[in-house]
């Protein structure tokens, strides 16, 4: 099994990507979610954010990918990273891709059984997916 965490400056915005995937995977996935701060700012939190990656870690999964929805997450991700032991640091993969778009393809791969670099290619590849018809 392949978890997901998203995090999101906005607990709503994180929130309702949950529940997204979740009508997408249904409890196949675990999802871990990070979003808005503390005092229900906008923001990213290290500690929301490594809750996140233990809790879809957890129950033996064999590793999470991780979405982010702006840049300046990273800094929050990286300091959450520093809270795992290495060998679950390893079983983490961060990409690129667009957050909603990234995060349900991932979690249609995942609720399938596919192995974390199937989920992690899955995600990456929305990073082309086409929104509107072309011509």
């Amino acid at each position: 099994m392949v978890g997901l965490v998203l995090i999101s400056h906005s607990s709503r915005l994180a929130e309702g990507l949950r529940d997204m995937v979740a009508q997408v995977a249904g409890d196949r996935v675990a999802v871990g979610i990070a979003g808005g701060t503390d005092d229900g700012r906008l923001g990213t939190s290290a500690l929301r954010i490594a809750a996140a990656l233990r809790l879809a870690l957890a129950d033996g999964a064999e590793g999470v990918v991780v979405l982010l929805d702006l840049g300046s997450a990273a800094l929050s991700l990286e300091l959450a990273m520093e809270e795992l032991d290495p060998a679950d640091r390893a079983r983490v993969r961060i990409t690129e891709a667009p957050l909603v778009e990234g995060a349900v393809l991932a979690a249609v791969q995942a609720s399938v059984g596919a192995s974390l670099a199937e989920v992690e290619a899955a995600a990456a590849a929305a990073v082309t997916l086409a929104k509107l018809p072309r011509g």
